[in-house]
């Protein structure tokens, strides 16, 4: 299967070699070179296929539908064999799915190596089975990858947020300071989102990835009929329900309720978990790169030879592991919603919903396995500034604690007298650019109810932290 179909020098004019059309991930630097890409490719979705057609042979040996040295040559036949997968994207053009040249080319290739074997190759089954088989196959390998990566970013994680447990810096709302918070506690919040998205991943890999088995219109009759000829299997036994089990042993995936051909839970709730996931990477990336501007530097990604660089400005490092990650994660949802709307399917397999879901959930795995890998380089290698961190809670004279002054002032005065004084005395030590401490000293009203030492300690930013340091200790009990 060597041949592509296309004249020798048909992609000559593009500078590459003929034949290489490939997505080399150019586009999508987040996953290019990572683990969840390979995981991903054309090849290994191949390979998927491949896997899930040995899978069902050898469960149809298991029950005697298919002999055991046929389901042993088929599955020899899987490992070993090396499809064209130019030639079978080709071929899909005259069938609208992969699955048909890739059944013919793996049978020729079964045949060459056991002739007798060949016969029993994709017995009884129907394309979208061995397709969406694969597809979870694929997902199952990758996911567990991002799982990984995760487990990185959360141990990278809660190691920042203990050892900045106390460490004080501005909480800001809005884009400008609102009052005192801790590192300790923004680490421990992007950690648990994490830790969240790892615990949807897991519900996933522990039985919300399930075979595909129907055949042809979910009714598996083809199974059936091959059994009852080869004398596996009788009328009204319960061979539908011992073939999916044994077909499930062989995968590793789950024994599905219905044949799911156009009923697409699976593939919608896998795109829930992987939106879910790469937005709460894309929720650290981008709190990243706020801490990282210029005027605020009080965090940035740890500096690389080489990377970061600009084609025009030499003196810049741009912060381009968050800035992929954010990428990934304004794509991913985009397309996790279209892949929710292939539940709107018709009849018991679809013209089009059904193909339209294949190109979107591989970009969706393999974004959120980029951006995984991505985020677990950015968590251990972050770099941290509490001096600057310090200085920028000094920016506005103490004006972010005004609520502390307010609640203490409130038994005096009244709550919305004592919200209006802080508001007018903030305005003036904006205006005037006085530390708002001195502003209040001269204020009649807080005269008489505090020192000027004690409205001091009151105006003192990194002595307002709230609970932020008990939040942290609940977010990292085991």
């Amino acid at each position: 299967m060597g041949d592509t179909g296309l004249p020798p020098d048909a992609t000559s004019d593009t500078g590459l070699p003929p034949g290489a059309t490939g997505d080399t991930g150019l586009l999508s630097p987040v996953r290019a070179g990572t683990p969840a890409e390979a995981a991903t490719g054309d090849v290994a979705w191949v390979r998927a296929m491949l896997d899930a057609e040995a899978a069902l042979a050898r469960a149809q040996a298991r029950l005697g539908a298919v002999p055991a040295a046929a389901a042993d040559a088929i599955g020899r036949a899987a490992a070993r064999a090396a499809l064209d997968v130019r030639a079978l994207a080709l071929a899909s053009r005259e069938t609208a799915n992969p699955v048909v040249g890739l059944v013919r080319a793996f049978t020729e290739v079964v045949a060459d190596l056991d002739p007798a074997a060949a016969d029993h190759v994709h017995r009884g089954s129907t394309s979208q089975d061995v397709f969406d088989t694969g597809a979870m196959l694929v997902a199952a390998r990758t996911l567990r990858i991002v799982r990984a990566d995760l487990e990185r970013c959360v141990a990278a994680l809660g190691a920042l947020a203990r050892a900045h447990r106390d460490t004080p810096m501005a909480g800001r709302t809005l884009g400008l300071q609102a009052v005192p918070t801790t590192f300790g506690l923004k680490a421990a919040g992007w950690r648990e989102l994490l830790r969240d998205a790892t615990l949807r991943v897991d519900r996933l890999l522990d039985g919300g990835l399930p075979v595909s088995l129907g055949g042809a219109a979910g009714t598996l009759a083809g199974y059936l009929e091959y059994a009852r000829v080869d004398g596996a299997a009788v009328p009204g036994d319960d061979y539908h329900d011992r073939l999916a089990a044994a077909f499930a042993a062989e995968t590793g995936l789950a024994v599905p309720v219905l044949p799911w051909h156009s009923l697409r839970a699976p593939v919608a709730d896998l795109a829930s978990v992987l939106a879910f996931t790469c937005g709460a990477l894309g929720r650290f990336a981008v709190d990243v790169q706020s801490l990282a501007r210029t005027e605020v530097a009080e965090a940035a990604e740890a500096p690389v030879a080489g990377r970061g660089g600009s084609s025009a400005m030499p003196h810049k490092q741009n912060p381009v592991l968050s800035t992929m990650i954010r990428a990934a994660a304004l794509q991913v949802p985009a397309m996790a919603g279209a892949l929710t709307q292939c539940l709107v399917t018709e009849d018991e397999r679809s013209a089009g919903v059904w193909h339209a879901e294949w190109l979107l959930l591989r970009e969706c795995l393999r974004l959120t396995g980029g951006a995984a890998h991505t985020a677990a380089e950015l968590a251990e290698g972050l770099r941290v500034d509490p001096d600057r961190m310090r200085a920028n809670l000094d920016l506005t004279g103490s004006r972010l604690v005004s609520e502390r002054i307010a609640a203490r002032l409130a038994p005096h005065v009244g709550k919305a007298a004592a919200k209006h004084l802080l508001t007018e005395a903030t305005s003036t030590a904006a205006r005037t650019g006085r530390p708002l401490p001195e502003t209040l000293a001269e204020l009649p009203d807080l005269k008489a109810h505090f020192g000027a030492g004690e409205l001091a300690e009151l105006c003192d930013p990194t002595a307002y932290p709230g609970a932020a340091g008990p939040l942290v200790d609940r977010a990292l009990t085991p």
